[in-house]
């Protein structure tokens, strides 16, 4: 499938702009969409075990950026690589965890490399929760698909309401089934949950600004198990 990977200029919560800073990594947990299970998922890295959360979710959005995901059967270890915020023009580099560097420079340029090495485009979503912590929610496949049209049909509304996804959409490829996330507009942010989203932004706008003038690798949990995507 062919997805549009072009970015929504939006308002976010987070601008793409840089500041001197130094912090460590403020996100919480680490979402991955479930489709066979219709619910979400994050590494509980003291616990050792993967929690599975079930709908509803919902929460604030802030920014979203592009990052490849997968798993490397050569070295058998997860994939993974840099964020970028124009996919267009800042090249990626992804390495396999056990395997070293894939392949390095623009997506459009190494997407065979990453696909043929069992990478995948994700769409990497930072948000805050409904409890207030900062989370990230990787997509893809379909998926991504379903954040791209919703955000295009209410880039004017997310940075002043509730994202919520109460229910899943029941797909099909073929003769096989599966199910994507289904994102709608909820209710509108209290002086509360307006200042409380501001202040989560502002501490990962912190750690961005390192990331991004570093070059520094996004810690990322690596994939235990690899869904069917479409």
């Amino acid at each position: 499938m062919d997805l549009n990977l072009n970015i929504f200029l939006i308002m976010a919560r987070i601008s793409h702009t840089s500041e001197k800073s130094g912090s460590s990594n403020p996100t919480s947990k680490f979402l991955e969409y479930k489709s066979n299970d219709k619910a979400f998922s994050y590494y509980d890295r003291e616990a050792k075990e993967t929690v599975k959360v079930e709908l509803p979710l919902k929460f604030v959005f802030l920014q979203n950026y592009h990052s490849v995901r997968g798993w490397n059967d050569a070295s058998a270890s997860g994939i993974y690589s840099n964020e970028v915020f124009y996919i267009g023009s800042e090249p990626m580099t992804v390495k396999a965890f056990k395997g070293g560097t894939i392949a390095t420079g623009l997506y459009k340029d190494i997407k065979a490399e990453i696909t043929n090495a069992g990478g995948k485009y994700h769409r990497s979503i930072y948000v805050m929760l409904e409890d207030g912590t900062l989370a990230n929610i990787s997509l893809k496949g379909s998926s991504v698909r379903q954040w791209s049209d919703f955000m295009e049909a209410n880039k004017q509304l997310v940075d002043g309401q509730f994202v919520e996804v109460n229910s899943a959409n029941e797909e099909k490829k073929g003769s096989v089934k599966y199910s994507t996330p289904n994102f709608t507009i909820g209710a509108k942010l209290s002086k509360g949950d307006s200042a409380n989203a501001d202040k989560v932004a502002g501490q990962l706008k912190t750690y961005l600004d390192e990331y991004f003038s570093k070059s520094i690798e996004k810690e990322v949990v690596e994939v235990e198990e690899v869904d069917l995507d479409f």
